[in-house]
């Protein structure tokens, strides 16, 4: 039976829950002095659970993260820009080993510190700017430390993305889930997104907190897709310091797929140059994972994202895009809807020119749905996507400047 809970939308993103600081600062790694270092942190510490990217080379944040607190209970978290430290090897992870020591020399508080980096791959870190900006660190709450922080974090983001609720039960107590992420490119997830940072004061099992991450992030962050590409660096981190000493499964598991969602939906909308926002679903599959099969093919084909940017209801696109994913599909069985038009059915051609007029204008809207019945069998499947236009081409051409 359902428990009764209210969820509140507050300001505050990471630093919303008890207990938690965050900030970000210029160390010199972005141009124009732009904010680009950014730091959480709670001074009782927190658990950490965590989603990394499938990416074969996993960066060397995700490597030393591994090998050295992984298990461990942490009470911060140290986030660069401008460089991804990836494909450094061994001497990437000794970089982080370096900077994080430094850290605790400068505040001998931190224990087991993290780091998280994104941006260009196959640089060494700057070193010295980062541990430079420790100087610049201010570990004590501000009305608008969250903000600077979720801006700090941004690469070619067009905007930040960050999100706090309050959990409030039938009893009268509460708790407080804040995030914040950033990503706009390289988005083709696998259980994770580029940088996402979720804090909590809820008092949620470790056992609770894996569960319920891995459930909602394979739910929102493994449906979306800007430009098929999987980066080295995907990374989410759930920190729970139990500070309310609240917690209900339920409650906490609405709270969480609410904010993930939100998060996911933001970073298609900031995907590089979109606009428009596609939600993609497959129904009437044999299964659930025959759906998402062909739901995630339509959200990364490339020929599929610039009818959409064009506005050109081009359904012979979408259904070849099913045809070559291989799934279970038949001519005869298959409908395909464009923004509540229905425009193939069943193996009738149904695009007349008032059909195709009608189809043009639902794709003129920001965000519409593009419907595929399969007719086969019950499996049903949303992925979420963009168009690509010319100024995907044009950020990423010129991406290391």
């Amino acid at each position: 039976m359902s428990k009764y809970f209210n969820l509140y939308p507050i300001d505050g993103g990471v630093c919303a829950p008890s207990g938690f600081i965050a900030d970000g600062v210029a160390a010199g790694l972005k141009n124009n002095n732009a904010l680009d270092v950014a730091f959480i942190y709670a001074k009782e510490g927190f658990s950490v659970e965590t989603l990394f990217t499938s990416n074969t080379f996993a960066a060397a944040p995700i490597v030393h993260f591994k090998q050295y607190v992984a298990g461990k209970e942490s009470n911060f978290v140290l986030i660069t820009t401008k460089n991804a430290n990836a494909m450094t090897g061994k001497a990437g992870v000794e970089d982080i080993c370096e900077i994080l020591e430094a850290l605790k020399k400068k505040f001998g508080f931190i224990q087991n510190p993290i780091m998280s980096s994104t941006g260009v791959i196959g640089v060494h870190l700057p070193k010295e700017r980062i541990i430079e900006a420790f100087e610049k660190f201010r570990l004590e709450s501000s009305p608008d430390s969250h903000k600077r922080a979720s801006d700090a974090i941004r690469t070619t983001d067009a905007f930040s993305k960050e999100i706090a609720i309050e959990v409030e039960l039938e009893n009268g107590k509460s708790f407080r889930i804040g995030a914040m992420a950033k990503g706009a490119g390289m988005i083709a997830p696998s259980l994770a997104t580029m940088l996402c940072f979720i804090t909590t004061d809820a008092s949620i099992p470790p056992a609770h907190a894996r569960k319920l991450l891995n459930l909602y992030a394979k739910k929102n962050f493994d449906a979306i897709s800007v430009d098929g590409d999987m980066s080295t660096n995907d990374s989410v981190f759930l920190l729970a310091n139990g500070a309310s000493g609240v917690y209900d499964e339920e409650a906490f598991g609405k709270a969480l797929d609410t904010i993930t969602h939100k998060l996911a939906l933001d970073m298609v909308r900031d995907g590089e140059g979109a606009s428009r926002v596609v939600a993609f679903e497959v129904r009437g599959a044999r299964d659930e994972a025959q759906a998402r099969y062909a739901a995630k093919a339509l959200s990364n084909s490339l020929l599929v994202k610039t009818a959409v940017f064009g506005g050109d209801p081009n359904w012979g696109r979408i259904a070849s895009t099913i045809g070559a994913s291989g799934v279970e599909a038949r001519e005869e069985l298959l409908s395909i809807s464009i923004g509540g038009v229905v425009v193939y059915d069943r193996g009738n051609i149904v695009f007349t020119p008032e059909v195709e007029s009608k189809a043009h204008k639902a794709m003129e809207s920001a965000e519409f749905k593009i419907v595929c019945d399969l007719g086969i069998g019950e499996g049903v499947y949303v992925s979420y996507g963009c168009d690509l236009g010319y100024k995907y081409v044009e950020i990423n051409s010129d991406y290391r400047s």
